[in-house]
């Protein structure tokens, strides 16, 4: 039931504050806010959107800018600064508050700071049924003569119920009796009084005393009761009930009056004699204000108990019963009205909107918001307020008891840095009252100078592969300014971008600064390949208003570490392991150039620097290892004994501490020329087979001679279709220079330089067959291998021949037609190495970051079988994809080439 009962009140709660909150939003439009809600809400419980229905600014809420002023009483209410709703701070409770007034409503005063506007809001408390009806005895005893006729009424004593309206006590009922009856009476003031009503003449002999049950029912949903137990105790004859000589009295009194005063007395007769005369008087309702007075039972007389505050409570109403011995009783109303004295002095506070001011701030600036308070009312609650009038300030009336303190005249620091407004409020009351409060207030200095660094740029340097979030330095800037003016905050000035706001800088990810301190910290390990230096800006800005600031330019070197091994570029490693087989004559001398290993290091300086040497060799001693160079050069002569197969180990080492390295393998085949090579394989092939017959008279395997003979012809026929090819080339050379001896291609200035191109097929000329023979150990047959000659731009050793090969304009062995072709194919070469584009996109094997050809030239020999005029010529072949040249200029070109590079 008790479950129910709450459902039920909980629904009723809703509904009124939905009503009450529609109420206040008319209200609202009208000029002053009002909101009503029930009391004995939960605490937090919403009362009104005040920031709506006041038109506020959440920005100024969450500010503080908007606060309810206190007044002195308990605070039952708070403001949330998120979203302006008023709410409950601690419970209400209607009783208390407004005892059994029908109005009760609580008056707050709303202060918006931004504004300089006081808002008034009303707030109705609205009654619900939290108190049941109470008697204030347990046990009623009633005294009836036996003679009492019929019909006799008996007073009862009235049941307390502090709510009010519908929730208020609204009916009696009694037990089942044979004896008695109840009737309820309204009296004018709409209270219930419950009389018991004699309906059968008592016979003390049969029935000294009847016990009853009084239940007392208020009107509240759910409905509460109280109940008490009536004795009534059979007597004999008093018939006559006391009478007051007047059912109301009025007194009025002063609040400052002291304990013990008479404020009224009352007075009541009775017709009957002797003991049924005698009577007594008591106050028949007890209230929490009726300890402030008390009444003599004997004398009727009203007596002051307590304290009486005017502020506090107004007037009373007390109800005094008189009785006589036989217990009849009667009752009367006394009204108390309490009069005010001056006995408050005024209270002032101040919201202080600025305790320091510019000292440029125009005349008219408010300073702050002054609110006076007496809680007296007329004249004694009647204050003025002033302040000393040598000062610069004056007090301006804003609204009701409500002044604005502003500037009268300039401020200058200079002369005052400080004020003290003392403010005084007196009553109009007699005697009056007065008080006084004190604001301070500051005078400051315009923020006029921005901070300054202490250099007019910073250089910094960190190394490489740090940790991250590594210090690397600090800055530091001043400011003259004072307080918060000369607080100096550090910050990135982040460039801005091509891809807009979404572009990330590389600043932003690479470094950081510390906003107090100016300690400059790395975001992540920086990497010298990728990242040597970083430009970027710092702002230092002060925290005035408006904020001051200074940019000064940073530079942040990275500094190399060996942190990157050689990268070995030629000669380069197959998916197999393998590098290929360079090619080397048995008629060499010393000094031959064999091959190059050509490597490369992405780190600088003395970190790049790379040396060169042989780690392992077949035959130690017959090669050697440029230090500096990379050249695989021959040592001293080959010998008969040295075995047809070298195999080497270059190691590669760079000159950082520690030093890092990588090593790579170089095959070698020692042989004149083709028919060597097949010669010499096939007498390993026969010796491998005698070995594998076990001796002497064995014969070969059919099939092992078989595979030699298809190997031998197989090469004799590519032997025979080089021939041809040669010869093919020689008759077009023929017709070439025919062409030149008649002026149909002349000289190539008339062709542009950038239309020169390379030849294809040079380095298959350059290079004989190369050939590797395996033969294995537990077999009896010999593999020839026969790789495809290459045409691509790996750098590969040429047959050293028989003698030196002759320099440019040397007419040994060639004509003077060919001696001019070769000369002018070398200037023409010469332009395209310090002009075509092609060749600085594709920079020389030994130069790398993309330095290009043109740094330095002097790589370039004179010597057409060195390796870097056979690099050239093969970038210029891939370039010959890009251009058009005329038939003449190619055939004059490529007829160049092939004198210079075959006729030598």
């Amino acid at each position: 039931v008790e479950m129910a009962a709450a459902q039920r009140l909980r629904e009723w709660k809703v509904r009124a504050l939905l009503c009450f909150v529609l109420v206040a939003v008319w209200e609202a439009a009208s000029g002053q806010i009002r909101y009503s809600i029930p009391e004995e809400m939960q605490r937090g419980s919403f009362v009104g959107n005040l920031a709506k229905d006041l038109g506020l600014d959440l920005k100024g809420l969450r500010d503080g800018g908007v606060s309810i002023v206190s007044t002195g009483m308990s605070q039952h209410f708070t403001l949330d600064s998120q979203s302006g709703h008023l709410c409950i701070s601690e419970r209400i409770d209607r009783e208390k508050l407004c005892g059994r007034s029908p109005g009760c409503s609580m008056n707050l005063k709303i202060l918006v700071e931004a504004e300089v506007k006081v808002y008034a809001v009303q707030i109705e408390i609205a009654d619900i049924n939290d108190n049941a009806p109470s008697f204030q005895e347990k046990e009623i005893i009633l005294k009836a003569s036996e003679i009492t006729a019929t019909g006799a009424r008996f007073l009862l004593p009235d049941a307390e119920d502090s709510d009010i309206g519908v929730n208020s006590l609204q009916g009696y009922h009694i037990s089942e009796n044979k004896h008695f009856s109840l009737d309820v009476q309204t009296g004018t003031d709409g209270a219930k009084y419950a009389e018991l009503v004699l309906e059968k003449a008592l016979d003390r002999e049969e029935e000294a005393a009847q016990d009853l049950t009084l239940t007392a029912t208020d009107g509240g949903d759910p409905v509460r009761s109280g109940t008490v137990q009536i004795r009534v105790i059979v007597l004999d004859a008093n018939d006559n009930a006391p009478v007051f000589s007047q059912p109301v009295y009025k007194a009025t009194v002063f609040e400052n009056v002291p304990k013990g005063y008479k404020v009224a007395k009352v007075n009541a007769t009775d017709l009957d004699e002797g003991i049924n005369a005698e009577l007594s008087y008591s106050l028949r309702k007890s209230t929490d204000k009726s300890h402030i007075f008390q009444l003599d039972s004997r004398t009727g007389e009203v007596l002051v108990a307590g304290n009486l505050d005017f502020e506090e409570s107004e007037f009373y109403e007390l109800e005094v019963q008189a009785q006589d011995g036989r217990g009849l009783s009667t009752r009367a109303k006394v009204l108390i009205a309490v009069m005010d004295v001056n006995d408050n002095s005024p209270k002032i506070s101040i919201t202080s909107l600025f305790n320091s001011l510019p000292e440029d701030s125009s005349p008219g600036t408010t300073i702050a918001l002054v609110n006076v308070q007496d809680r007296d009312s007329g004249e004694n609650g009647e204050v003025d307020c002033s302040i000393v009038d040598n000062l610069p300030f004056r007090l301006h009336k804003s609204f009701e008891d409500y002044y604005s303190l502003v500037t009268e005249a300039a401020l200058d620091r200079e002369q005052i840095s400080e004020y003290n407004v003392t403010v005084t409020a007196t009553d109009r009351g007699n005697p009056p009252l007065s008080a006084t409060r004190s604001l301070q207030l500051k005078v400051l200095d315009k923020n006029d100078n921005p901070p300054t660094f202490t250099q007019k740029s910073y250089t910094f340097s960190i190394t490489e592969n740090n940790p991250r979030g590594a210090p690397i330095s600090s800055l530091k800037a001043s400011d003259p300014d004072w307080g918060e003016n000369a607080r100096v905050t550090y910050s990135l000035l982040l460039p801005l971008l091509p891809g807009g706001e979404g572009s990330e800088s590389p600043v932003s990810s690479s470094i950081s600064i510390h906003s107090e301190s100016g300690a400059v910290y790395a975001l992540r390990s920086f990497d010298y390949e990728q990242l040597r230096e970083l430009r970027f800006q710092v702002q230092a800005q002060d925290g005035g208003s408006p904020p001051l600031s200074t940019n000064v330019s940073v530079t942040l070197w990275i500094l190399d570490q060996n942190d990157n091994s050689p990268e070995i570029l030629y000669p380069a490693s197959r998916s197999d392991g393998s590098t290929g087989v360079e090619l080397a004559p048995r008629s060499s001398e010393p000094g031959y150039l064999v091959t190059k290993v050509v490597a490369v290091d992405a780190d600088s300086g003395q970190n790049a620097w790379l040396s060169y040497q042989l780690l392992k060799a077949t035959e130690p001693g017959l090669f050697r290892v440029g230090l500096q160079s990379g050249e695989i050069r021959t040592a001293r002569s080959v010998l008969d004994k040295d075995a047809l197969k070298q195999s080497l180990v270059v190691l590669v080492k760079d000159n950082g501490q520690p030093p890092l390295s990588a090593s790579v393998s170089v095959t070698v085949v020692l042989a004149d020329s083709l028919p060597q090579i097949l010669s010499e394989l096939s007498s390993l092939s026969a010796s491998a087979a005698a070995a594998a017959g076990g001796g002497g008279g064995a014969e070969p395997q059919p099939g092992l001679t078989l595979y030699l003979v298809i190997a031998v012809a197989s090469v004799s026929g590519l032997f025979f279709s080089f021939l041809l090819g040669l010869l093919a080339l020689r008759l077009r050379r023929w017709r070439n220079s025919q062409l030149l001896e008649s002026g149909a291609s002349g000289n190539f200035s008339g062709v542009p330089v950038s239309q020169f191109v390379g030849i294809d097929g040079v380095r298959a000329f350059l290079h004989s067959y190369s050939q590797e023979a395996s033969l294995t150990a537990g077999s009896r047959k010999s593999q020839i291998l026969f790789p495809v000659v290459s045409c691509t731009n790996t750098l590969t050793a040429q047959q050293a021949p028989e003698k030196p090969a002759p320099l440019l304009g040397e007419d040994s062995y060639l004509n003077k037609d060919q001696v001019l072709n070769q000369r002018r194919l070398y200037s023409q070469l010469t332009q395209l190495l310090y002009m075509n584009p092609f060749l600085n996109r594709h920079p020389h094997p030994y130069e790398r970051g993309g330095r290009g050809w043109k740094t330095k030239p002097m790589y370039l020999s004179r010597k057409w079988d060195h390796p870097d005029f056979q690099y050239l010529v093969l970038l210029l072949y891939h370039h010959s994809k890009e251009t058009k040249l005329s038939k003449s200029s190619r055939l004059s070109f490529t007829s160049a080439i092939t004198e210079c590079t075959f006729l030598r």
